[in-house]
């Protein structure tokens, strides 16, 4: 028992800051805008990447998957004059302490299609390792073999716009909890231009919306949360009654691997 007692502390020292196990835990209501969300605790979600341009400007979220990798959408466009900000929770604050860490390398699915959108992914390689505390913390990166079911709830979470006619972004985090689709519900919204490589979540009085894109959508999985979507596309309303569309990351798990393996 002694030596059970003794493994199982050293996981939990070496795990300080291991995958989806925030150190400040999230309050999510409706859980057990983003349109229709709520504020984040700040630094509860210590994967949130907001991406900027040179001029602090916030057009895209991204998640932190381990201290030399971010993953985002392809149709975000990031380019290596973009900003990697980590562990912001209040973009209006000059007081955070957030790491703004540079762009080295960017790994666009060779498969991506802007006509389909279809492996809506973007791997950014920073140019310096993020360093992990209590608000910087990897996201686990859901396994090929992983099951997402229609009904299960799962939460996406960014500084996109509250609805689709405002013109200024939240300053704060938000966060909602948004059930998961079958992709053969998804296809009784979006028909054929749903495919195999996304999954859909929402069409319950809550959406993601523009300047979400990249962001995560993530699910429990052992009480770590796991990355299972890429915020991708959806009602170009931001409609809370037809649900957002991810980028399955079950199915682009194993091009991540192969990416991070040869850079």
């Amino acid at each position: 028992m002694a030596i059970l007692w003794l493994v199982s502390c050293l996981a939990l020292l070496s795990g300080a800051y291991g995958c989806g196990v925030p150190a400040i835990k999230p309050i999510i209501s409706g859980y057990a805008r983003i349109v229709n969300g709520e504020n984040a605790v700040s630094g509860s979600w210590p994967w949130q990447v907001s991406l900027q341009d040179r001029t602090g400007f916030h057009f895209c979220g991204g998640s932190l998957v381990n201290s030399l990798w971010v993953v985002t959408a392809a149709h975000c466009g990031v380019t290596t004059s973009h900003n990697v900000v980590l562990g912001e929770f209040d973009r209006a604050s000059n007081a955070e302490p957030i790491q703004t860490l540079a762009v080295g390398r960017v790994f666009r699915h060779p498969s991506y299609s802007s006509l389909t959108i279809a492996n809506d992914i973007t791997l950014i390689k920073l140019s310096s390792a993020a360093t992990f505390n209590t608000r910087v913390s990897p996201v686990c990166l859901a396994a090929t073999s992983d099951a997402f079911n229609g009904g299960e709830r799962c939460v996406t979470t960014g500084w996109g716009l509250l609805n689709s006619s405002s013109q200024n972004t939240p300053s704060k985090l938000q966060q909602v909890a948004l059930p998961l689709l079958s992709n053969t519900e998804c296809q009784r919204y979006w028909g054929s231009r749903m495919q195999s490589t996304m999954i859909c979540a929402g069409a319950s009085g809550a959406s993601s919306c523009m300047g979400d894109s990249g962001g995560p959508l993530v699910c429990q999985r052992n009480g770590a949360w796991t990355l299972a979507g890429i915020v991708s596309w959806g009602s170009s309303t931001c409609s809370t009654a037809s649900p957002g569309v991810y980028a399955r990351v079950t199915a682009l798990r194993s091009w991540v691997d192969q990416t991070v393996a040869a850079n």
